[in-house]
């Protein structure tokens, strides 16, 4: 369907900040960056946390930034967290409702965050879906005094509350077909991936002894781990490096354990880099060793710049993306040795890595920007055309 010819579509995302380096920042630059640029929408973006400088990730001049000055990610005190969380909550809901009728956007997209729980009931007539960027019981692998302490009752109430907010909506949009069957209460789920952020002009020839990692230092990326892996591979490949890219809490720790296990010539914590493409390109193999996903866009890019892929079969977003002894190797979530072992295997196994790589830059065509941007535009024209009455 033609949006009402010569009409703009417009469009607001809800996202807490863009002021910080984060993949769903970046993924969100890269859609409304072309959804501007090449379908001509018009773009909206409403934050929370506050103005800090300039945005992370570069956004079209065009995409208007509204911030809402809530704070909730604030440091105070255990007493008052739970009144003034409340009081944040009351004041985020009456300012975003205000700022979407002053909009009047067509579409209102919630990132599955605070907003979830009362977007669908706005009054400004906008249709209303959110996009997911984790995987459904990922919340508890995030806050792991949340999984050890936390009734599983209560964290089944609270997924049930979330889901009936989620029906509320005219549609929820998760990352991969292995999260889709995880909502089994919903059937108002599409399947859209994130898009590579880049599209390389040069390859990895697979040829160097390096391997790279790439992702923020925290427990989720499970870093801790392939640096064990990492002492009983270069005890077998002593000439190859391993470089990790990326900045985080857990630099310090990170750094302590490769000291302690004599990797500091081996293995390297290289901090933040503005151009990961070129280091892709630097290395022969890509390691994931995230205890969970939400798509695990690294395997993507890496994949796009020619390397072969060790990953952990964590939940989700690996399994999708790497077919077993084609273009990488999955290994058993949080197997230290295996993980080890299959690194081995692809550093003495040079023909055959080389041929892996060839496979995964065809693996991963569908992930270009235009490719998953016309997923989007078609269900924005599904969901126009669904609901034509209310937008008159």
């Amino acid at each position: 369907m033609e949006y009402e010819m010569g009409k703009r579509l417009r469009i607001v995302y809800c996202i807490p900040s863009v002021y910080k380096m984060g993949g769903m920042e970046r993924v969100l630059a890269l859609k409304v960056n072309f959804f501007v640029e090449t379908f001509g929408y018009e773009v909206h973006i409403i934050t929370t946390e506050g103005i800090s400088g300039t945005p992370f990730f570069n956004f079209h001049p065009f995409v208007q930034i509204h911030d809402l000055n809530i704070h909730f990610d604030v440091w105070m005190p255990k007493y008052k967290r739970f009144l003034m969380y409340a009081y944040k909550r009351f004041l985020y809901k009456r300012r975003l409702e205000q700022c979407l009728n002053k909009i009047k956007p067509d579409i209102t997209i919630a990132m599955l965050r605070r907003e979830v729980g009362f977007l669908s009931s706005m009054s400004d007539g906008s249709i209303k879906i959110a996009e997911s960027h984790f995987y459904k019981d990922c919340f508890l692998h995030i806050n792991p005094q949340l999984s050890r302490f936390l009734p599983r009752f209560v964290w089944d109430y609270w997924i049930k509350k979330i889901v009936k907010k989620l029906n509320c909506l005219s549609r929820f949009v998760v990352l991969t077909q292995e999260d889709r069957v995880l909502w089994t209460e919903l059937d108002n789920v599409e399947i859209i991936p994130n898009p590579i952020a880049f599209v390389p002009s040069v390859f990895s020839t697979c040829t160097n002894h390096h391997v790279i990692a790439v992702g923020r230092y925290v427990p989720q990326k499970g870093f801790d781990m392939l640096i064990t892996a990492w002492a009983q591979v270069v005890a077998v490949c002593p000439d190859w490096k391993l470089h990790i890219w990326g900045e985080g809490e857990l630099r310090e720790q990170l750094q302590s354990q490769i000291d302690r296990m004599g990797l500091d010539e081996s293995c390297f914590l290289e901090g933040r880099t503005d151009n990961v493409a070129e280091k892709y390109v630097e290395n022969s193999v890509f390691v994931l060793s995230s205890r969970f996903e939400g798509f695990a866009m690294v395997i993507a890019e890496a994949m796009a710049c020619g390397l072969p892929v060790v990953s952990y079969a964590c939940p989700c977003g690996p399994k999708n993306l790497v077919q077993e002894g084609v273009n990488g190797f999955l290994v058993e979530n949080g197997n230290v040795h295996e993980l080890s072992q299959k690194i081995i295997y692809m550093i003495e196994h040079e023909e055959e890595r080389k041929w892996m790589g060839q496979n995964a830059i065809k693996s991963v065509g569908c992930f270009q920007i235009e490719m998953v941007a016309l997923q989007w535009k078609k269900l924005f024209e599904k969901l126009l055309e669904e609901h034509s009455d209310l937008l008159k």
